[in-house]
């Protein structure tokens, strides 16, 4: 085990992809000889030569639709769209290419070696055009995978198995994390399954649940109501298509209480659709109604980025409201 930050895990997990097939090549604005815009791909293109480690323009669209074409002719590309806010030019080649590809031949083609790393989130005072959470708009997709890690030991085994899945996955990096989340990561290859989510501690009076940076947060209220009496559950979602509904209903079964939070707006939020599976399937057993704390439904705002953020505190007063609804 080695403590690193999320950023170095990252770029461990390529290390060892690209170490293991010469099929696995990295493309994207920046990730050759600069090592991408936060360093994630730091010198790789020294190690594995600028055939296997490029740069592109600075076309989205262009960057997933020949990352697809790679991945159709038997390459295994780690695309990177060098922040998520700027995903939405490649919108059509990752919904009707990428994911449609299998589907639409009868299995007879496939760009499922295909994966997309893409920095998301806010809490770096990078305003309303990086700090952008779209994981929702993703999940509604089928044909696709959207993984994304909370600590620098998932951060490698979740990108390892993203790249050796049979699937295109979108595997979103909680930008807020890169150097400030630091961990015990093992050395050598190991995955994490895909579409698991993790109990990270149990309890008897609600449920929280968060991904990305937002574990931190709802771990910081935990703590807070803890001193109030109130026993909570938490869990890391870890991947949001698929999501692990049977743990999340089978967890709010038991403490009768939920509360989700999310960085991006809260209009169709994806806790909104966490919120329906489990009215649907807990309705019985539930003791309060299901609170989302999210942000705001505005664009992101540079000047008012922390009344923006559903913080601990926020997260804390809301989980006081649902227990003693």
């Amino acid at each position: 085990m080695t403590a690193m930050n999320m950023l170095q895990a990252v770029n461990q997990a390529l290390i060892i992809a690209m170490k293991e097939s010469e099929n696995v090549m990295v493309l994207g604005e920046d990730v050759g000889h600069f090592g991408g815009v936060f360093r994630a791909t730091s010198n790789l293109q020294q190690t594995f030569g600028k055939a296997r480690c490029f740069n592109t323009p600075i076309t989205e669209q262009g960057i997933i639709g020949f990352a697809t074409g790679l991945a159709a002719q038997g390459a295994t590309p780690v695309a990177e769209i060098q922040f998520a806010d700027y995903i939405f030019p490649a919108f059509d080649q990752i919904i009707n290419e990428a994911a449609k590809f299998r589907y639409r031949s009868g299995g007879q083609f496939s760009c499922g070696s295909l994966t997309i790393r893409t920095p998301y989130g806010g809490g770096i005072a990078g305003g309303h055009y990086h700090s952008q959470s779209p994981e929702a708009f993703f999940a509604h997709i089928p044909g696709i995978k959207v993984v994304i890690p909370s600590n620098p030991y998932q951060a490698k085994g979740l990108l390892l198995a993203s790249i050796r899945d049979d699937n295109p996955v979108l595997f979103m990096e909680p930008k807020r994390l890169y150097r400030a989340s630091v961990g015990e990561v093992p050395e050598g290859d190991y995955q994490l399954e895909l579409g698991k989510a993790k109990r990270i501690k149990k309890g008897t009076d609600i449920t929280l649940v968060a991904w990305g940076a937002q574990v931190e947060i709802i771990e910081k209220a935990a703590a807070m109501a803890e001193e109030q009496g109130i026993s909570c559950e938490i869990i890391d979602l870890v991947s949001i298509l698929p999501w692990d509904a049977e743990q999340i209903c089978g967890s709010v079964c038991n403490t009768g209480r939920l509360l989700i939070n999310h960085e991006a707006p809260e209009t169709a939020g994806f806790a909104a659709e966490i919120t329906t599976k489990v009215q649907q399937e807990c309705f019985l057993n539930l003791e309060s109604p299901i609170c989302r704390v999210c942000g705001l439904d505005t664009p992101f705002p540079l000047a008012h980025e922390k009344e923006y953020m559903p913080d601990h505190l926020k997260t804390f007063e809301a989980i006081l409201r649902t227990v003693n609804f």
